[in-house]
Formats: structure tokens, sequence, C-alpha cells
């Protein structure tokens, strides 16, 4: 990758037909039908190192997840020119009108902020950014934006007061978020969120209609990482569906077609973002994970 020339990236894609990557029959298009009510997205952190060192543009990502057959794209605003400050909106623009362009949706973006913070002026600024980026989602037509709780873990009495300090935040966020119809999403992430039951203590304690919980599949950190996934669906507004789980300790592959069993046995209708962690090539590996998501998630 280190020889990648923009100038043949598309070249570089991998041959796959442009067309979506699954058809119905025009009564699977009206019975509600799994098949037709789940769609595969593209979290662009599978891209990061790309992304971040400028071997590959946003415009270029869009492209590749079109040509791979992708439904939509999470395009998180560390990818953006200006993050944490806003984005242009010409720059928000151009990109939105090109995923159109390609026949995407824009399934999410996100922030990665911190909300533990005892200073107040520290604080506010981490509600700040994320009301800012909620005006960003609005712009770009992305329902969901993903936000984040504290970066560790909290036991006993420091935890309570913790708690408390997110609730508060969480619903100053969502007083713009509801303003300007957009979805956050709490991403459970092995910090202060490690299990179906402190998630769900979370968001039922703020009891929102505009919150909700990107779940992210490789994070909840308990003797059955499956069964915490499964039981978390119904709070799912999103995914961050990975390649490996925790499982007592130690990093194990995804069961896919059992997670996409799980997935499709639920009520849940919508995008499916996957993620890729930790790879050399992206350009070629993304695309395998895609299939074999597909094959299992979509059949």
């Amino acid at each position: 990758m280190a020889h990648f020339s923009r100038r043949n990236f598309l070249t570089a894609l991998p041959v796959i037909p442009l067309s979506r990557a699954v058809s119905f029959s025009e009564e699977e298009k009206f019975n509600g039908n799994s098949k037709q009510s789940l769609k595969i997205s593209l979290n662009a952190y599978s891209f990061n190192d790309m992304l971040m060192k400028k071997k590959i543009t946003k415009i270029e990502l869009l492209d590749f997840c079109s040509q791979t057959g992708f439904d939509a794209i999470d395009m998180t605003g560390y990818y953006f020119s200006t993050y944490p400050d806003v984005p242009s909106d010409k720059e928000i623009y151009e990109f939105k009108r090109h995923a159109h362009a390609v026949g995407l949706s824009i399934s999410g973006t996100g922030v990665r902020n911190e909300f533990s913070f005892e200073d107040e002026n520290l604080l506010n600024k981490e509600i700040e950014l994320v009301c800012k980026w909620i005006e960003v989602a609005a712009k770009l037509g992305a329902p969901v934006l993903r936000i984040f709780t504290a970066k560790k873990y909290y036991t006993s009495e420091e935890r309570k007061i913790i708690f408390n300090r997110l609730v508060k935040s969480i619903n100053r966020c969502l007083e713009k978020a509801s303003a300007y119809g957009i979805i956050l999403g709490i991403q459970n992430h092995n910090d202060f969120l490690r299990t179906h039951e402190e998630t769900k203590e979370l968001i039922d304690a703020i009891q929102s209609p505009w919150l909700g919980l990107v779940l992210d599949t490789g994070s909840f950190i308990s003797n059955d990482p499956y069964q915490d996934i499964e039981k978390s669906i119904p709070m799912a507004v999103n995914w961050q569906l990975k390649e490996k789980l925790p499982i007592q300790g130690v990093q194990t592959l995804m069961d896919i077609p059992k997670l996409c069993s799980i997935i499709k046995k639920s009520d849940y209708k919508g995008f499916v973002p996957i993620e890729t962690l930790g790879l050399n090539e992206p350009l070629k590996e993304v695309p395998v994970f895609f299939e074999k998501v597909k094959q299992h998630l979509l059949s």
C-alpha cells in the first residue's frame, strides 16, 4: 500500500458488480422481509490509516463503497478536514452530493467526546463538540450521531458520580438533537460501558426517543458476549459489526453466521455498518469481510 496512487485508485477496486448486494422479488419488497430491511454500511474507521495519511480521499472511499456493493457509509467526523471544528458547508455538501451520485446513503457520523470531566469548562467544551456535530449530521443527512460516554471504567461511588454526570451531559445534547431530528447513538466501547446491563441502565435513565445504542459487537466484556449483543438489540439505532470479540479475555474471531442469525431473528431494521480493525490492506480485505457478512445477513 505504500505505493498507492490516486490515479490508479479505480483500477485497484475489487471486481464486483455495481448492482446491489441482493435482489428481491416483488412479493419480498412489500411483505417486510428481513432481506429488504437490513442494509450493510461501511464504517470509515476501517480505512483510518489511509484516510489519516491521505492515501485515500473521502470521495474515493465513496467510490470504493459503491463498487464493492455497500448500501451506505458511516463517515466519522475525524475524516473531515477541520475536525474537531465543523467543516465548511462546501465540504459537507460535496461529500453528500457524491454519495447520492454513486447510490449510497449516509448511515451515520460520529465524534470522540469525553463526558467524565469534573471541570465544568472542560465538560462544556465536550457538550459543545457534540452539539456542533449534531448540526453537521443534519446537513449530511445522517440519521445518527455516534457519541461516547467516558474513556475508562469506574467502580463503586465514583461510578455513581460519573453516571449522573453522563445523564446530565447527554440530556443537554438531546435538547439540540431532538430539535435537529438527529438520534444520538451511545457506543458501548469497553470503557464506562462494558455490559448489556450497564448500557441499558444508562439509556433507561434518560428515556428519550432521540437516544439509542450504536451496538459495538466487539466490546461487551462478559462470559457470553453474544448474549449481551442479543439482549441489547432493542436499544440499537446503528451498529459496529466487527471481526472479533473478547471471550473470557481472549480476542476471538466473530462467529459471523451466529451473529447474523441473532440479528435476523430480532426486530431490528435498517443499517448494519461493518468495521474492520488492524488491517494492512483494507482495499483487499474489507471486500472479503463484506462478502462474508452479506452471505449470512442477507440470505
